[in-house]
């Protein structure tokens, strides 16, 4: 009996281990996903040019990657370029362009 249970607890643990490494490869590729491909980069970058947006100094602690949410304090622009398949949000940090998923602020891709 108790090495029935014993197995059964193992086979639970290893699919929940499985679960999570599935989880957990998801996640690593959608944020390797390419948003503004390198075609779609030079009328980003126009479009950024002639808004004259000012650069961000980010508030402390801040780490400007992919997956990090933009806090609410952080000041983020519409990103108005119709090529786009979707809508998104920038800003400019460090020399960098960032740019946002409107809907959760989260970032999305990082151009450099």
């Amino acid at each position: 009996m108790r090495n029935a249970i014993r197995t059964s607890i193992a086979s639970s643990l290893s699919t929940g281990a499985a679960c999570i490494a599935l989880i957990i490869a998801t996640s690593v590729a959608s944020a390797d996903s390419v948003i503004i491909t390198k075609e779609q980069a030079p009328e980003v970058h126009q479009y950024i040019v002639k808004q004259h947006v000012e650069p961000i100094t980010p508030p402390e602690g801040f780490d400007v990657q992919v997956g990090t949410v933009v806090p609410d304090t952080v000041e983020i622009h519409q990103l108005d370029v119709p090529t786009l398949p979707k809508q998104y949000d920038y800003m400019v940090v460090n020399g960098q362009t960032v740019i946002v998923d409107p809907d959760t602020r989260k970032i999305v891709q990082v151009l450099e």
